[in-house]
This record gives C-alpha cells, structure tokens and sequence, in this order.
C-alpha cells in the first residue's frame, strides 16, 4: 500500500490510453480575463461602486506587476512537471486545506429511484456491490473506456481516487491515501455503527451473488445483536478535531490495523436501519443519516436503508460529480439485469470479520462531542426537492432553448422575484477536457439575465419584448459556459494571479477591491447532474447567506434539490421551491405563446 495523493496503480487501458495527448489546461488572455471580470460586476454593483472597480481593473491591466504576474502564471503552466497549474491550489484551498466537516459541506449524494425486483436491504445491496466490483474491474483490467464528449476524450486521472481510497485528515492540509487494488479486494460494510470487512475474492474466485447477499444477511445478524462506539461519527468531525482524534485512536492498541482495513477498502456499503419516505427525508438519510454509521473520508459509499431504499454519497475532495455518476449509472443497469439473490442458495458459507476498535474515555468523549456538533451542523439544513413535473427536457428543447441556460435563467428569476435583486451565482462547467482538469466557474448572472427578470416584473413590456430579452440572456449564458468548458473563465485565472504574488510584494487593488470578494461569494451555488435514474442529488449550500442548488434535468420531469441555512439571515427553501415552480411554469408559457402566435 502507498500513502499519497498519486495513483494506485499505472496508468493504464483504454480509460488512460489518451492521458498523454491531452491538452494541458491553458493560461487565459490577461486582458480578456480582465473584460470579462468587469463585465460580471455590471449586474451586480452600484453605478459608483462599479465605476470604482472599473477604475482598479482599468489600473491593474496597465501596471507592470500585472504583466510579471501573467508570465509567472505562464511558465508554471510551462513547467513540464506541472501538468495543471491550477491542480495544487484548488485541491488544497477547495477541499484537503479546507476545515469544516467534510458533511455537509464537501460531500455529495445520489438517491437512486425505487428497485421493485429486490425485497430486502441485503438483496438490493448485493445487486450494487456486484456492479460496484464489475465497475472496478474494468479499471483493474484496463477495458473501461475513457468518457468522452461527443469526439473529445475526457481526462481520467480521477478515476486513480474512486476505488481502494480515502481522505486521510492532517493538520494544516489533508491528503488522499490510495491503495493498491491487488490484495485489497475488500469491501467494508457499516451497520449499526458497527464495521465490517469481507473479501470479495476467495481462492482466486469472486463471490457469487448469492454469496454476497448471504454475507449481508450475517452481518446485519451480527450488528443487529451487538453495539459498538460509534468511530465513524469522527470522520464527520472539524478537520483538525478528527487529526487529533484519528491520532489518539492510533494509540491505541490495535486501531492502526482496524484504520488500515477501512481506509484501503475498495468502498464501503451502509446499511442503515433508516425508513425514508419523503424525498427530503430520502436524501437526509442517503447524504448522512445520523452520522453514527458512516465513514465520511471515503469517496464512494453505497448506502441502502431497510426499507431497500438506496442511493450513493461521496466526498468531493479528489473526484468531482460525473465519474461516480457513470459509476452509479453503471451499477444501476448492471442490477437491472440481474436475478434477485438468494442467500439459502450460497455455495460457500459467508467469512468476514468485524472491525473491533480499542476506546478510551477520551475517545468516547470525542464521540459525544463529535454526535452533538454534528446534529447541530445538520440541523441548521433546510432542505427541499421539488419534482416539477409539468415539463423536462424534451419540451425545454421544443421551445429552442438549451435545457442547462433555460433552468440558469429559471433560478435567476425565482430568486429576483423572492429576494427583490440578484446576487452572484456560480455554475460549476467540468475541463475535463484538459489533463488534470476540473471545474471552472460560470457567473450565471449577466446584465441581459439581469434585463430580463425586470421584464418579467414590468406590465408594460410586451410579450415578444420579453422573448427577446430572453433569448439574448440564453445566448449569453451558453456563450459563458462554452468560455469556462474552454479553460476561458474569470475566477481560475484571477485566482492564479493573486497566489502567485509573492510575499512582501503588494497585493494589486483588484483583490483588494470589495467587489472581488462579494462577486465570488456564491449566494447562489448550483449544478447540474442528470439521471433518469435519480430521485434526487445533492448537496449543501456553500454560504450561510445562500442556496445550494442541484438540479437533475429528467426527459419529462425537473428535479430541483435546494438547501440553505436556517440562520439570521431568513432564507428558506420551501419558498425558494415554490417560486421556482411557479417561474419555471411562466417561463414555459411565455415561450409558448410565441409559438402559438407563430
């Protein structure tokens, strides 16, 4: 095994077979980075405040030190060991140098539609464990194919932190620990706060499905008749409280190789004795349950609750949304096709273990305050997903609008018309098209978006007024979406910029400017991961003075999963919903009567 943030294995196969052709993430135009940074501020400032911004940027493209900036940014993206100049900054200053509980702040979850063939828990686990191992597989022999958009290959490098991973917490950065698949084929399960470890070869042979779901059926037996300190609650824990933890549980004899066991698994299944009904109860149980029977730092956990709901939660740290989403896809047809599991049918008797861990009264006591701080991070969520069911993407596309820019511009207007202005909005657009690439911001709120929903207000602007404006903000928002996909957008390379000013070197005025600061500060943070397979997905906000929003854009259905903070500052995600529905629903027929006029 190797601790590191570098590959487990190779690089190898099909899934890695264009690593070496891609394209490494570009440095943007200077002065066209600078055009577009003062144009996002237009909609959002004040006529003096804008005019005081323009005024610094207008400095800043002018000044030397912006020149010698510039050419520092270009040869650290020149550097041949460097493959993505941003890489470093963002993984530490967006998620390992990151100290607030990775939940609910960095992970994320799928809640998988209903599976009528699977009777119990253990059966529909089994069918996901199945698909998970056949999933990890083709990395191990090198037959998955790398993603693609349309001709375009994508990068793969995440796929090295899916399988076999695990954040590992360290003071002041964290770090991704990554194990060898060979001699770690091990899955481990969680029930009851309790931890267990089976192998999924034996003698050379991978277990049957039938195996598997005996295996299930005996550790929930175990669990169910025994309790345990609930460790995992720890991962849920401040980054710096859980360094110090996970070191005084390390002390202990005995824990190192407990650790060792959960942390180079190949991924880790939950089953919890939860009953979800509603979506928001559904999610809540999915994302993090009581936090009791979790181990957070791994990036893939396939949750199944007793009454065969089930759904995935992972931590964002080293891999963003759309692998594990072809991995849930994945796992989702590859249990489609398969017979429902039968215990009483095994060949082998089931052989796992459990995962005994040695406390003290100071880990018990760092278990209580981590149970009490988590229940009170929770809490504070307000949670809502709405299925809008009047229309999805199929009619979204009849109306000529791209479905991604039509529900960007839908959120504009419900927030306006809840809110009484727009505040800034981040969109998250993958560069996976670049080596190593991730995400890149688009400010979805644009002075046409902004024209807009002021004539959705306004009685006297007519009807084909209003399409127009419209459509110009539609335009305008693909155009930004394009730009950033491209490695063209404003916030990376503003943020390069300002890293790569030395100590006792001046800070230039733009970073010092309020207006750079209030227009990163996402009042409104949103993406998009659809699946005709999901109930709903998500995540938090990432503001205490803002909304995250998901949104699953379905064939005839959209579903929104919106969450913020029940705070001081009186946002609310059940009036945010509604107002969605009911712009969504205006937007709709605005379109609409121009078609019927046509």
């Amino acid at each position: 095994m190797s601790d590191s943030a570098r590959c487990p294995t190779t690089d190898h196969g099909a899934l890695f077979a264009y690593q070496g052709r891609l394209p490494r993430l570009p440095v943007p135009d200077l002065d066209a980075t600078l055009t577009k940074y003062a144009r996002s501020l237009e909609p959002l400032l004040l006529p003096d405040e804008l005019a005081h911004s323009k005024s610094l940027i207008e400095e800043f493209k002018r000044s030397a030190q912006a020149r010698e900036l510039q050419q520092r940014l270009e040869s650290r993206a020149a550097d041949p060991n460097c493959a993505n100049w941003l890489e470093d900054w963002w993984n530490n200053l967006s998620y390992m140098g990151y100290r607030d509980p990775v939940i609910p702040y960095v992970s994320y979850h799928y809640s998988f539609s209903d599976d009528p063939r699977c009777s119990s828990a253990t059966e529909r686990a089994a069918k996901l464990i199945d698909g998970a191992i056949a999933f990890r597989q083709q990395i191990v022999d090198g037959t998955l194919e790398p993603e693609m958009t349309r001709t375009t290959p994508l990068c793969s490098h995440s796929y090295n932190f899916m399988f076999n991973a695990c954040r590992i917490p360290r003071i002041p950065s964290d770090y991704c620990r990554t194990s060898t698949y060979s001699g770690n084929e091990t899955i481990v399960v969680v029930r009851g706060g309790q931890f267990f470890v089976f192998s999924f070869l034996r003698d050379g042979s991978r277990l049957s499905l039938d195996e598997i779901a005996a295996t299930l059926e005996q550790i929930v037996h175990v669990a169910d008749n025994n309790t345990a300190v609930p460790i995992g609650i720890l991962t849920s824990d401040n980054r710096d409280s859980w360094t110090r933890n996970r070191a005084m549980l390390l002390d202990l004899p005995g824990n190192k190789a407990q650790l060792d066991v959960i942390e180079s698994s190949a991924f880790l299944v939950v089953l919890e004795k939860e009953h979800p009904v509603t979506r928001e109860e559904f999610s809540h149980a999915v994302w993090h349950s009581n936090g009791r029977n979790r181990w957070f730092d791994k990036p893939c956990q396939f949750v199944v609750c007793d009454n065969v709901r089930a759904g995935f939660c992972g931590e964002h740290s080293m891999m963003d949304g759309t692998p594990t989403l072809r991995l849930a896809e994945f796992v989702i047809a590859h249990a489609a096709g398969l017979p429902a599991p039968s215990a009483a049918k095994a060949k082998r008797n089931p052989e796992f273990r459990a995962l005994r861990f040695e406390t003290s009264p100071a880990v018990v006591s760092a278990v209580k305050q981590a149970e009490t701080l988590f229940a009170a991070a929770v809490s504070k969520q307000h949670l809502r997903v709405l299925c809008f069911d009047a229309f999805g993407k199929e009619r979204i596309k009849q109306l000529g609008c791209s479905p991604d820019a039509f529900i960007q511009l839908v959120i504009q207007l419900a927030y306006t018309r809840l809110h009484g202005h727009a505040r800034p909005t981040y969109e998250s657009s993958m560069t996976r098209k670049f080596l190593h690439g991730r995400t890149e911001t688009c400010r979805s709120v644009t002075s046409d978006s902004v024209a807009w929903c002021a004539s959705m207000a306004d009685p006297l602007m007519s009807n084909a007024a209003r399409i127009k404006l419209f459509r110009d903000a539609l335009a305008t928002h693909s155009s930004l979406v394009k730009e950033a996909v491209n490695g063209q957008g404003v916030d990376r390379h503003l943020l390069g910029l300002r890293m790569l000013v030395k100590q006792g070197e001046a800070m230039p005025g733009i970073f010092e400017d309020p207006a750079y600061s209030y227009s990163s500060h996402w009042y409104l943070s949103t993406s998009q991961i659809s699946s005709e397979n999901f109930t709903s997905y998500g995540w938090s906000e990432v503001s205490p003075k803002g909304y995250g929003i998901a949104y699953n854009i379905c064939k005839h259905c959209l579903i929104i999963h919106i969450i913020c903070m029940r705070n001081e500052h009186g946002l609310d995600s059940d009036r945010l919903a509604h107002s969605f529905e009911t712009a969504a629903k205006d937007v709709h027929d605005m379109l609409s009567g121009s078609l019927h006029k046509q």
